[in-house]
């Protein structure tokens, strides 16, 4: 990391202190927000540092030390105080999930990046571009669940919010002078109502694996036990269920249905811990698919003919108008609004209008050529 003369962020570790600062960013018309999370080290990930910056300072909120954060939610639910995230709906959703927060006035860096077409989208990358500042890579990766955390981490976390509100300033007056603040004004509110409920381990998650539905019934079941016993594994250790073992090992392992441990080690990602620690319940994982009774795997219904050529017309205009502008497709066009839009196949402009109902901007730029694009598939 380059050197940058920071001031030193205030760390809230008591409730007294989240309340004082609940109090100051209440007087505040506009400050940034981003999250630290540790995905990648435990069984169900969940926020471990809460970062705000305002013109006045930087602070780092640490919901580990302190049980009860819902002075913030009058904060996050404001209307009058803008909230800047960069890439906000991972940090939404998991507020949402920890901490039932519920949000208003949005502002999105990212977003407001991809929407002026501009190159380089992740935050390293921008804080690079525009402030002259490098961030070291080695901390998105770190396991923000440890205490305690370093300084470098700590200044790292600083890094991610300090300088988000002049960047929203440049972003907004570019959008503006593009005729496109419209358009990022509706994508902001619709961050505002991303889901946040729970990401769900175990349970049905053994069908999101690569080639699961090509297995035979009897190896699907087999599969299913698997996957229910690496649940447990990582349950029990609080690892995420890649650490245990990962999805394609216990794809080939329910694929060839070995009945010793010498073909055990023979698959793919079987090394001799794995199976010096797994081989054994693996095996008996296996013996019980074999005698439970088939499974067929949830297939979602094929879509119709018409359906599909909707999608595809409706794919090929937003492509085209995507280069017009100068940016990714989606931006013309999210994908669900697409799904929604090849599903509900409308005819009219008021059918139009209830579909689009919550980005007005799209429904007066592109409607006609929606409903165009539509008739004729």
């Amino acid at each position: 990391m380059d050197s940058v003369d920071l001031p030193r962020p205030t760390l809230i570790t008591h409730p007294q202190a989240l309340w004082r600062l609940k109090d100051s960013l209440a007087q505040e018309s506009i400050l940034a927000v981003d999250t630290e999370s540790n995905s990648l080290f435990a069984y169900q990930e969940r926020v471990c540092l809460i970062q705000f910056s305002t013109k006045k300072g930087d602070y780092l909120v640490d919901p580990m030390a302190i049980d009860d954060l819902s002075p913030l939610a009058p904060i996050f639910a404001s209307k009058r105080i803008e909230k800047v995230f960069h890439a906000a709906e991972y940090d939404v959703i998991m507020l949402k999930r920890d901490f039932n927060f519920r949000f208003g006035y949005l502002f999105d860096t990212m977003l407001a990046a991809r929407i002026l077409g501009w190159d380089g989208l992740g935050l390293g990358s921008i804080l690079k571009n525009e402030f002259g500042v490098q961030l070291n890579k080695r901390y998105q990766r770190a396991n923000w669940g440890k205490r305690p955390i370093p300084v470098d981490m700590l200044t790292y976390a600083q890094l991610d919010t300090h300088y988000l509100i002049p960047l929203r300033n440049r972003l907004r007056a570019e959008l503006k002078a593009n005729g496109r603040w419209a358009l990022a004004v509706e994508d902001f509110r619709r961050l505002q109502n991303v889901n946040g409920r729970k990401p769900g381990n175990g349970g049905e998650t053994c069908w999101r694996i690569k080639g699961s539905h090509d297995l035979s019934p009897q190896q699907a079941a087999v599969l299913k036990e698997l996957c229910v016993y690496r649940d447990q594994v990582a349950k029990s250790i609080n690892r995420p269920l890649f650490k245990v073992i990962g999805d394609q090992t216990l794809y080939a392992i329910a694929e060839d249905c070995p009945d010793d441990l010498k073909a055990l080690r023979l698959l793919p990602g079987m090394s001799h811990k794995q199976v010096r620690r797994h081989g054994k319940a693996l095996l008996k994982a296996v013996e019980r698919g074999l005698r439970a009774d088939p499974v067929v795997p949830p297939r979602n219904r094929r879509p119709s003919v018409r359906y599909l050529a909707r999608v595809e017309g409706l794919r090929s205009w937003r492509k085209m108008v995507a280069q017009e502008m100068g940016v990714s497709s989606d931006v013309v066009l999210p994908r669900d609004l697409l799904n929604e839009i090849a599903t509900q196949n409308p005819k009219r402009e008021t059918e139009l209008a209830n579909v689009l109902e919550q980005v007005p901007w799209r429904m007066e730029n592109f409607g006609d050529e929606i409903l165009g694009v539509l008739d004729h598939t």
